[in-house]
């Protein structure tokens, strides 16, 4: 996958979650959001736990994860699509 294409994924996942991260914020506050294709997936505790999911149902590695908190930010490596 090229990097238009992984930049793409990621923005589109990004939007989808700030779409839906009022209905769930009180139920996964704290949690990470593993998402695909502009939906979440699962949610996990650890970065370990939200990559080892990631791994298992994802191995071409398009995936990105984000942080459920009340306040929105880039979390970096985690937010961007695995490779």
């Amino acid at each position: 996958m090229n990097v238009v294409r992984q930049r793409e994924q990621v923005d589109r996942n990004y939007d989808a979650f700030m779409r839906e991260l009022s209905s769930i914020l009180m139920a996964h506050r704290d949690q990470l959001a593993l998402m695909r294709d502009g939906r979440i997936v699962s949610f996990h505790s650890t970065p370990r736990e939200a990559l080892q999911a990631a791994a298992e149902r994802f191995p071409d590695g398009v995936f990105s994860i984000q942080e459920v908190t009340d306040e929105p930010i880039d979390l970096g490596f985690w937010s961007h699509v695995g490779h």
